[in-house]
């Protein structure tokens, strides 16, 4: 080929200017040839710009009837197959994403798993996944063997497994920055922030305190608002920890068993042993008391001890949103 008969082609692609070579009658398919060799765009994903362009180009064509000749600038806009590779990985991961969710919002944020044997597999799933204490704040080592404590309690992994809880973040909250929180929950328990010191920083909060507090914000995984469902499956919640500690004191998951009955510390429930009334006097303890007698008396003390607690906590709540989409406070 000789200088008179070549073709030259200015060619930017990104950042990078090319100059081609080429001959007035090949034909615009050679030329696409070309640009993958230098740009690694194969010809389906190139998009040609220059001046003169025709509408209708006939890939066997040449060049020439395609509208250039020799000088013309061109840019070429494309991706190439790696580039391309990875974006069609990221919306196959999207859409496996946008499954999940569906399949999420198709069950109803109410529905629960009610059995006692879940398989190993969901185990594995429903936990805390990571735990985060604010490395900016006063012994996070500390904070992060609180966090560990939380993350392992046998009755609060109960309830998870139960509930199918998948928490993504357990962290803390840090009083000078949240000063009216115990809790958030963000995104349907996404991360879920607990406040575990005390205003003065001079210590932790108690750890059924705490602990109160991550039942209250596991229950805002399916429900947002403060109301009648929220109450109900906040005491379930409650319930169910309690009930878990109990069958492990007994060696049971039952309540049924013929063993001890188990009595909450004295100072929580202001009973030792004998007949009292809550918030009263005491007498002398009766040896006609039953043992169904007893243990009713403690379940209705501790029942008011929980809704007492509980509407402690919900009056330190900032506000709650929707159900699962919103963040919820307490």
């Amino acid at each position: 080929m000789s200088s008179a008969s070549e073709f030259l082609l200015n060619i930017t692609y990104k950042s990078d200017h090319h100059t081609l070579s080429l001959l007035p009658s090949e034909s615009f398919a050679s030329l696409q040839a070309r640009l993958e060799e230098l740009t690694g765009v194969p010809p389906p994903f190139q998009k040609l710009l220059y001046k003169g362009k025709k509408s209708q180009i006939n890939d066997e064509g040449t060049i020439v009837e395609a509208g250039l000749k020799s000088g013309t600038k061109v840019m070429l806009l494309g991706s190439t197959q790696h580039e391309v590779g990875g974006v069609m990985a990221a919306e196959a991961e999207k859409r496996r994403r946008d499954d999940i969710m569906r399949q999420r919002e198709a069950r109803g944020p109410s529905k629960v798993r009610s059995t006692n044997s879940p398989s190993q597999a969901a185990s594995l799933n429903f936990k805390f996944h990571r735990l985060e204490p604010l490395p900016h704040l006063p012994s996070p080592e500390s904070a992060l063997g609180l966090l560990k404590r939380l993350s392992v309690d046998p009755a609060i992994a109960h309830v998870m497994r139960l509930h199918q809880f998948s928490i993504g973040v357990l962290t803390e909250l840090a009083p000078h920055e949240h000063p009216h929180l115990l809790g958030l929950n963000q995104n349907g328990g996404a991360i879920i922030k607990l406040r575990l010191r005390t205003d003065a920083y001079d210590g932790f909060r108690s750890y059924n305190d705490v602990r109160r507090v991550l039942c209250h914000e596991l229950t805002h995984c399916v429900w947002g608002d403060h109301d009648d469902n929220f109450k109900s499956l906040n005491s379930q919640l409650n319930r169910e920890v309690a009930e878990f500690e109990r069958a492990l004191i007994h060696g049971s998951h039952s309540l049924n068993g013929t063993g001890d009955i188990y009595e909450p510390e004295e100072a929580r429930t202001g009973l030792v042993g004998g007949s009292y009334v809550l918030g009263g006097a005491s007498s002398t303890p009766s040896a006609l008391d039953s043992r169904e007698e007893r243990r009713r008396r403690i379940l209705e003390a501790t029942a008011v001890r929980l809704r007492q607690e509980e509407q402690a906590i919900e009056e330190m709540c900032g506000s709650a949103g929707p159900a699962t989409t919103n963040d919820s406070h307490v």
